[in-house]
């Protein structure tokens, strides 16, 4: 088989093969390549040496089977053989599941989270949307300190774990999204500057040098991203990639990363006749991200809107600190103003940034499909203290409530994982870090970054405590009893009402009577559907008009009746309503 290698400044590099050594050869049609040819059987240990230097792993291995500072391992073409049997699942209409592999179930593998999927085709989500599963450190993490782009963590079970979870997820119809990492690599484990240019000084992130996309080499650099992304999609079938924090991804370049990997992702979701999208998280509220490339955007199909999760997340609890600021002003507002335009931060001031930030969105551009809605996701759960969901502070009630705006907005609704029933089990910050330095500064910084918001160190969960892992797994006990079954029962009645209504995931950002009150109140109208919430602790009643009166209720959750003759809706504390008027489908609410 042919061995590859883009090394260019070496001035020799060798193929050592189980324990053999064959030198290889600079490849005469592509500069600072080499290559070599060998036979190797399925799973045989290879590493490259540059320059007499130690062996290193490949770095487009596709498995590291003893970690990132381990030999790579032969993985066999036949490995990707499918049945072109899977048409692909479009983002248009769907509902995210956000999963992490290692917490979704106490195993921490691929097969023990598949035997969990039939939960999720019950639930009624259409996609499920994986945490970061390329090799680190250690047994146990968060995903994000990956090292190997091409390559599966092997704990999870590895490549041949992944192709099955995969195809298990296909068999039930569930379309698979996994999170990719192009801004950074993880501290520990990384060998690609041994073999060039893949970091530049000539722009600095969190992580240190940036990976170099506009610099001297970087040619090289975004073909190897770009094919790692691609890889994922066409190798192991999946339906999307969630791009993590694109605002981290430095270019100057005339034409951007980001472009040039849509068009690449475009041009092979049309080789292989099934849909394929990418989703960006971007702090940048730029409509740009999601705007066609024709159109002089990104040509990305989808992004996260953290706004809209901070409106509502600060309607529900008060919260006010950090980014939370500006939301708290006026909660009711920052409702209105997310619902009905996607963006808070549209070029207003933010305080926490202590400038203007953003631009609005272009409604007759941009679909209120491609922005992303949510009530809780891995960043806003972990990065807390110590990983407290929505539900260590809000009843059932409340998180009633706020599933019914994240269902019935017009937005691409997503759900993490346990928020269905109302998880009790935090889901917090860990790490299994081997470098006994590295972990120590990890767990100073995490106790100090808290530290600084008047958290006592003790209260904040070592990330290398095997302990802080153990308590982020999910309990499945849950969902069978009360209170949770309950929430979970609402959870499948609206993402069904969803679904089966054509009104409720109409893309478009047209609605009937937005209004958010003070008081605590949120209304609006799609279609022949009325959605109110009641998130105050005292009875309301709004007045829906004289169209709501005889409409009748699809789903409630505390609700204290349909709207009167004058279409005057009486609602409970803490309670939620969809109605359907005489317009909406037949089958409604079933």
């Amino acid at each position: 088989m042919l061995f590859e290698v883009w090394a260019p400044d070496a001035e020799r590099v060798e193929l050592r093969l189980e324990g053999c050594g064959h030198p290889m050869e600079r490849d005469p049609g592509r500069a600072g390549w080499w290559k070599a040819e060998a036979a190797a059987e399925h799973g045989a240990r290879y590493g490259f040496a540059l320059d007499d230097g130690p062996t290193l792993p490949d770095p487009r291995s596709r498995r590291q089977p003893d970690g990132p500072d381990g030999l790579s391992a032969v993985v066999s073409p036949a490995l990707f053989d499918h049945e072109p049997s899977w048409p692909g699942r479009a983002l248009l209409g769907a509902v995210l599941y956000e999963l992490h592999i290692g917490t979704f179930t106490p195993a921490g593998t691929f097969d023990s989270a598949a035997e969990r999927l039939p939960h999720l085709v019950d639930l009624g989500v259409t996609h499920v949307q994986l945490m970061p599963v390329c090799p680190f450190p250690g047994r146990h993490g968060w995903g994000y300190d990956g090292v190997a782009p091409w390559a599966v963590h092997e704990p999870y079970g590895g490549p041949e774990g992944l192709l099955r979870f995969v195809n298990a997820a296909h068999r039930l119809g569930l379309g698979v999204v996994l999170d990719v990492v192009h801004n950074h690599l993880g501290p520990s484990g990384n060998h690609l500057p041994a073999f060039g240019p893949y970091f530049t000084d000539t722009h600095h992130t969190p992580w240190g040098a940036a990976v170099n996309l506009d610099a001297p080499g970087s040619d090289e650099v975004r073909a190897y991203l770009i094919g790692s992304a691609l890889a994922w999609l066409r190798d192991y079938r999946l339906d999307g990639l969630r791009l993590d924090a694109v605002h981290a991804l430095c270019d100057t370049r005339a034409e951007h990363f980001l472009a040039e990997l849509s068009a690449a992702v475009d041009r092979l979701a049309a080789w292989t006749g099934r849909p394929l999208f990418l989703i960006a998280e971007s702090d940048r509220n730029d409509p740009r991200t999601t705007t066609p490339r024709e159109s002089g955007g990104l040509g990305l199909h989808a992004q996260w809107n953290d706004d809209f999760h901070h409106a509502l997340h600060t309607a529900l609890t008060g919260e006010s600190h950090g980014y939370y600021a500006d939301f708290a002003v006026d909660p009711a507002a920052a409702l209105v103003k997310t619902l009905s335009g996607g963006f808070f931060h549209d070029g207003g001031y933010s305080s926490f940034r202590g400038r203007s930030h953003g631009r609005s969105l272009d409604p007759r551009t941009t679909p209120a499909s491609r922005l992303l809605a949510y009530a809780q996701t891995h960043d806003q759960i972990g990065n807390r203290a110590v990983g407290d969901r929505l539900s260590a502070g809000c009843s059932p009630d409340l998180l009633a409530c706020a599933a019914a705006l994240v269902l019935c907005a017009p937005f691409t609704p997503m759900l993490f994982m346990g928020e269905e029933w109302g998880a009790t089990t935090p889901w917090q910050y860990f790490t299994d870090h081997t470098d006994p330095e590295l972990a120590e500064a990890v767990r100073r910084g995490r106790r100090r970054e808290f530290a600084a918001h008047g958290w006592a160190e003790e209260e904040v969960p070592d990330p290398q405590d095997p302990a802080t892992r153990d308590r982020s797994c999910l309990d499945w006990s849950e969902p069978g009893r009360a209170p949770h079954a309950e929430l979970l029962d609402w959870y499948r009645q609206l993402i069904a009402l969803r679904r089966g209504e054509p009104a409720l995931s109409d893309p478009s950002w047209e609605y009937g009577a937005l209004a958010a009150a003070p008081e605590g109140t949120v209304s609006f109208r799609r279609g022949p559907f009325h959605v109110a919430v009641n998130l105050a602790d005292r009875p309301a009643t709004l007045p829906l008009g004289a169209e709501a009166a005889g409409a009748r209720v699809v789903a409630a959750w505390r609700s204290a009746g349909p709207p009167d003759p004058d279409g005057r809706l009486p609602l409970a504390p803490r309670s939620a309503v969809v109605l359907a008027t005489a317009g909406a489908g037949r089958d409604a609410g079933r």
